[in-house]
């Protein structure tokens, strides 16, 4: 069916599905409320700006402010313990047991990893606006890279951190892994959906303590749909798309769908259509 419009929206069939063309639109926010959240973030960012700013302190003050903020009076043992929780000097995460660490690398982003995830867990971690651009300030701090436009959504886990690298334009939605202790590289525009598993490490089938850490790679425009899994030393070619629930064991072709366990090709992508720009009402700025 040749491309039509309806309710001003660009529409077409394919294999008997109808799709709609449906850029993100953009929210309209409270101004005071904004003032007031760019007043926060700027003076987040300026702080980490300083190479004077003590990490684990700023992360403690902002968790507490987050978390508490009233005075926290309360004198018995298991406050005192809930309180030492706001501070990554008294928390460890399981990345700091694995034995090839970059302790210097990981111990300067370790802060900012534990604030991230505790954000996430609080009231202010499910407004998405306000949560990309937390989040996106902190990744430009923990990843080896980060290009524009990063888009991270809630609960998404990392390893090291300072093991990846991402492009420009990526998008990594809800409850992700990205283990990057072996490294990753996330290509411009990609995207990778809820619920995926994204592996750079990988353990001997006799000897769980052998273990081998190739870089994983996701190339440019990537998509990576729901529940998929992409194991360890995996390369994803430019333009591939992985279905949903699919388990990567194998390097990708380029423009090409993989699906199933483990994943195969089943088809190639048909020849891009021409779409209309479109503003991204989540970039940066």
């Amino acid at each position: 069916m040749d491309p039509r419009r309806k309710d001003g929206l660009f529409l077409g069939m394919e294999s008997g599905q109808e799709y709609r063309f449906l850029p993100l639109r953009g929210v309209p926010i409270r101004e005071d409320a904004e003032r007031r959240r760019d007043r926060w973030l700027a003076r987040l960012d300026e702080e980490l700006s300083d190479p004077g700013t003590d990490r684990n302190e700023l992360c403690r003050r902002v968790l507490e402010e987050i978390y508490f903020p009233g005075e926290m009076t309360a004198s018995s043992l298991a406050s005192r313990i809930l309180r030492d929780q706001l501070d990554p000097r008294n928390v460890t995460l399981e990345p700091e047991y694995y034995r090839e660490i970059d302790e210097e690398r990981y111990y300067r982003v370790k802060p900012l990893i534990w604030l991230w995830e505790m954000f996430d867990k609080s009231l202010l971690g499910q407004n998405v606006h306000l949560g990309i651009r937390f989040r996106r300030i902190l990744a430009r701090r923990i990843f080896a890279r980060c290009g524009r436009n990063f888009k991270a959504f809630h609960f998404v886990k990392l390893s090291f951190g300072y093991g990846l690298e991402v492009g420009d334009d990526v998008v990594v939605h809800r409850h992700v892994l990205l283990d990057d202790r072996g490294g990753i590289r996330i290509g411009d525009r990609a995207s990778i959906s809820d619920f995926v598993n994204v592996y750079s490490h990988s353990h001997h089938i006799s000897d769980g303590r052998d273990v081998r850490t190739p870089r994983t790679v996701i190339g440019d425009d990537v998509r990576v749909a729901y529940h998929a899994t992409v194991l360890a030393g995996v390369t994803l070619a430019p333009d591939s798309m992985i279905g949903a629930g699919a388990v990567v064991t194998r390097d990708t072709e380029p423009s090409t769908v993989v699906a199933g366990m483990p994943a195969r090709p089943v088809r190639r992508k048909p020849a891009s259509q021409r779409r209309p720009p479109t503003g991204d009402p989540l970039a940066d700025g």
